[in-house]
């Protein structure tokens, strides 16, 4: 399949009312250092892409998380010990909450195959899984993969993208913006043409597009150049 776009991916970010002390929660458990960057921390490592910025924002997070991480771990203790909270404990895997309530999922993994970077994979809800991974897909020049069944369909080896991105069916619409979005390098005009909407243009205040995807999701684009 041709890109269209040619976008890769740039790196995460989440939203915060406190973000030094949730800086300080998703180093640890993801294996990033932090550095303060005016109101905001970025947490890197010497992969441009494990980058996660931390972002002040001034209002509190109000309904579950559309978007959120899978973390690989030797155990939950891991992620407690930091001061995430236990939600769900029935299935394979362990479903908590960060210190502002944001949702995660912990995998316990063998000690020896873990790495120093814990993003298993990055989930998003969705509508219709098939449709908006297939659009991703399609924008990234991505393999897509669907498992009807389970209601869930994932994309791999994005360029750029440093794990699987999973887009699970809800039964709920999404209310508000998401807490956590993706930046990518790429064209906004391609974007627009292919089904995104703009919500931003880059201004005097910042130097990248604010778009929303076919189901509202809402990402970042800058342009390789103006960086």
């Amino acid at each position: 399949m041709a890109a269209a776009t040619g976008i890769s991916f740039k790196d995460l970010c989440i939203d915060a009312v406190n973000p030094e002390v949730l800086a300080t929660f998703w180093a640890s458990a993801l294996g990033l250092r932090a550095e303060p960057s005016s109101d905001d921390f970025r947490l890197v490592d010497d992969v441009p892409e494990h980058t996660l910025w931390v972002n002040k924002v001034p209002e509190p997070r109000t309904v579950k998380q559309r978007v959120h991480l899978d973390v690989d771990v030797s155990a939950v203790s891991d992620l407690t010990d930091l001061g995430a909270v236990i939600i769900d404990e029935t299935q394979s895997w362990t479903v908590l909450a960060d210190p502002e309530g944001g949702e995660l999922c912990a995998f316990v993994r063998k000690p020896e195959s873990l790495s120093n970077y814990r993003v298993y994979e990055v989930v998003v809800d969705a509508a219709d899984p098939i449709s908006i991974s297939s659009w991703w897909a399609e924008r990234y020049a991505a393999n897509v993969c669907h498992d009807q069944d389970r209601a869930f369909s994932w994309i791999d080896q994005a360029p750029g993208m440093p794990w699987a991105m999973v887009f699970q069916w809800v039964p709920e619409p999404k209310t508000v913006k998401n807490r956590m979005h993706w930046d990518i390098w790429g064209e906004t005009d391609d974007l627009l043409a292919a089904g995104a909407r703009l919500i931003r243009k880059r201004d005097d205040e910042i130097g990248w597009d604010v778009l929303a995807d076919p189901e509202g999701n809402e990402f970042c684009v800058f342009t390789r150049h103006e960086i």
